[in-house]
């Protein structure tokens, strides 16, 4: 999967990673980790330091993060995840 482009939301602490093309089955969101047990992908995008809540939609993916993170490091890390994944 390729990002598009990355969107900002009206949360400052959200950020909107929106695929080239739709490739992603089903709509999931998770809040926590724990949540996202047997996703690869939702794991994975948890794995970014950073990182507290996932919603991915079949067009793009939303991730959510805490108030002290930067953006600049999860874009990169969300990027590189992303477009890794096969999901």
């Amino acid at each position: 999967m390729r990002i598009a482009v990355f969107e900002s939301t009206p949360n400052p602490n959200a950020l909107k990673c929106v695929l080239a093309e739709p490739q992603i089955d089903g709509v999931r969101s998770y809040r926590a980790r724990e949540e996202a047990e047997g996703d690869p992908l939702g794991e994975a995008l948890f794995g970014i330091d950073g990182v507290v809540g996932v919603l991915i939609h079949t067009e793009f993916v939303t991730l959510s993060k805490s108030a002290t993170a930067k953006w600049g490091p999860i874009r990169r890390a969300a990027a590189r995840t992303i477009e890794s994944s096969r999901t």
